[in-house]
């Protein structure tokens, strides 16, 4: 039995690879953007949307609105709900026409210079800029900058659109951005407003997503349709890759300045980022989750008695993996909920219990069972080591580990805040050291090729890849003007390179 005080010896034993894995053990969300032209209640509707973009950011959030006259903003450090819960702050945000934000830092620190909206006057009036992603050569345009005389107000790569736009010195409006966002590289999906128009712009590649809706005779821009769902908004198509649309009270404009190329969004939307019930590039998130999980089965099957997800991600994954192979689907973990992001844990001793603050042990499904636990990813796997502890101290004869995405095994610098390369669990290891570390029975990843599958495609095309997936392959699908050697700081660290 491993709950024995023998094994309970082991685990007290010193890892020998613990120390490749030290810090924060979950992938951290990207961003979520808004922005509606043409509603009396723009910005409570802004405040509702960001709401239901909540979990790809909760360190910030911010709206700006423009009431005819000028602009208002209020940006607050926290959730949506604790910020913009108050009539009187949705009054001072008046106007017909918002954009907001909500934000985890990738690029910048957590303060309130880097809060989003961020907002500027030029020559021609005031821009605000929404911005989820990351640019791969934001450091080299800021020092062009800063020697050329701008001055920035914040450590965000996100401010320096702001610059090159206002340096711009073409006529049209349009001209001024689309000569702006042809000079930067990487990821993005841009919500801007001017006095006159809502600007939506997504990279060439559509990595980061950005979809259009309609709100009676308003229109309305977000990351995810489920923004569009609290709204009452009805879903009319996604922004295209390298596409510019512009509102205004006569209608959009479309543009597309990039040549022409075939669409790579980011795999990981799908895996864990994306809120089940959305729906992306026409494929329910939900549906795609299970999928994984059946294929999952397929390709690593386990002989159990109980499939039990690591919620909250895990749940469609393990849903599509008990259905597939026939092996009953329990709820074996349970997720506290009320776990606030500051809870204090003061020692060592009590820190290393700090995994029981979010999950727990539903003992009477796992005692005396071979337990299969589905994760939908593993990063540096000490989140998997203390699972796995906690099942066989609630009594599991066995313990599975089945992840719904293949190893993570490279970086990220799109907007995902992924570990440097030596702190990825699977870059160091292989599986059967990293299942040792683990303590687990046996552990098993999807495969490349089929979480293709799971997405309706016979496989990845090693060509012309249909998605983004570099953190698996190692492929990056744009240059990386700013990556820089290992003595020198990370893409998303601006402040330390200043």
């Amino acid at each position: 039995m491993h709950n024995t005080p023998k094994f309970k010896a082991l685990l007290a034993k010193p890892n020998p690879y613990v120390h490749a894995v030290n810090g924060p053990d979950r992938l951290k969300e990207e961003c979520g953007v808004f922005g509606i032209f043409g509603h009396q209640d723009a910005a409570a509707l802004t405040a509702l949307g960001l709401h239901a973009l909540q979990h790809r950011g909760q360190e910030a959030a911010g709206i700006v609105s423009f009431d005819g006259n000028q602009f208002q903003a209020e940006r607050r450090l926290g959730l949506v709900g604790d910020s913009f819960n108050k009539r009187n702050i949705i009054e001072r945000l008046s106007g017909t026409s918002a954009v907001g934000h909500v934000r985890y830092s990738t690029s910048g620190d957590t303060a309130m210079r880097n809060v989003q909206p961020l907002f500027a006057e030029h020559s021609r009036g005031g821009f605000a800029i929404c911005h989820n992603g990351n640019l791969t050569n934001a450091i080299t345009l800021r020092r062009d900058l800063v020697e050329d005389g701008a001055i920035f107000q914040s450590t965000s790569d996100t401010e320096v659109l702001l610059h090159l736009l206002a340096r711009s010195k073409k006529r049209k409006f349009i001209e001024r951005f689309t000569e702006a966002v042809l000079q930067i590289e990487g990821a993005f999906a841009f919500t801007c407003l001017t006095n006159k128009k809502l600007v939506g712009v997504r990279d060439p590649l559509g990595i980061r997503p950005l979809l259009l809706g309609r709100l009676g005779d308003s229109w309305v821009l977000a990351s995810e349709t489920c923004a569009f769902d609290i709204v009452g908004a009805e879903f009319v198509r996604e922004i295209e890759n390298g596409e510019i649309v512009v509102i205004t009270e006569n209608g959009i404009e479309s543009y597309h300045p990039y040549q022409k190329q075939a669409p790579r969004p980011c795999i990981f939307e799908y895996i864990y980022f994306a809120r089940p019930d959305s729906i992306a590039n026409g494929k329910s998130v939900y549906e795609v989750r299970k999928k994984m999980g059946e294929q999952l089965a397929i390709e690593a099957p386990a002989d159990a008695d109980v499939i039990i997800p690591i919620p909250d991600s895990g749940v469609p994954a393990a849903i599509g993996y008990a259905q597939k192979s026939g092996i009953p689907f329990e709820l074996g973990i349970i997720r506290n909920h009320y776990v606030g992001r500051t809870f204090i844990e003061p020692e060592q001793r009590i820190r290393q219990l700090g995994v029981k603050l979010k999950h727990s042990a539903n003992r009477s499904m796992v005692e005396g069972k071979s337990v299969v636990l589905i994760d939908d990813s593993i990063v540096r796997g000490t989140t998997s080591v203390k699972l796995v502890s906690m099942m066989y101290e609630a009594g599991a004869r066995q313990v599975h580990m089945r992840i719904s995405s293949p190893p993570i095994t490279h970086p990220d610098y799109y907007g995902i805040d992924t570990p440097d390369q030596e702190n990825l669990l699977a870059a160091k290891y292989d599986v059967e050291a990293m299942r040792k570390f683990m303590g687990a029975e046996s552990l098993a990843f999807i495969s490349v090729d089929g979480i293709y599958r799971a997405m309706g495609h016979e496989e990845r095309n090693n060509d012309h890849p249909q998605y983004t997936d570099h953190c698996f392959t190692g492929e990056y699908p744009t240059s990386l003007s700013d990556k820089t050697s290992e003595e020198e700081p990370r893409l998303s660290l601006l402040s330390e390179v200043l």
